[in-house]
């Protein structure tokens, strides 16, 4: 039987994998607001060694970073995209994401499930993980 979604969804290999080969996370929808997950679970990418780039519509600067308003204005690599927006709002993002090239990894956090974008990303070659919480994963399987 087909798993329900086109992503990995609970192979701990594959989610080793992913947090092995990424250095780069691009934070699509980081609140500056501590206590917003997208803040707490980049905040914790960042302290366990990744490079986080905000995206996200206001601010200059989120956890000592340069926030960019779009994916296509960040320069240099990007390895992964991590979603913390309404699953409508995931195909445009996956589109950016084909257009960058660089983007290995589409990570859809926990509650953001969109199947016709995922399929989309995984067609162009990238990897995709639906509904789950990036530091929740990292913490159990990295």
């Amino acid at each position: 039987m087909e798993c329900e979604f086109p992503t990995i969804n609970a192979n701990p290999d594959e989610i080793r994998e992913i947090f092995t080969e990424v250095k780069t996370i691009a934070v699509i929808g980081l609140s500056p607001d501590p206590l917003k997950d997208s803040h707490r679970v980049a905040k914790y990418l960042q302290s366990v060694g990744y490079k986080i780039i905000p995206v996200y519509p206001k601010e200059d600067e989120i956890l000592g970073e340069k926030v960019y308003r779009s994916l296509a204005e960040i320069p240099g690599n990007v390895d992964m995209v991590d979603i913390f927006r309404k699953p409508a709002a995931v195909a445009p993002i996956v589109e950016a994401c084909k257009r960058r090239g660089d983007v290995k990894v589409v990570w859809l956090q926990a509650g953001i499930v969109n199947n016709e974008a995922a399929e989309a990303a995984k067609k162009a070659g990238m990897k995709v993980v639906q509904s789950r919480c990036a530091m929740v994963d990292h913490r159990n399987f990295a």
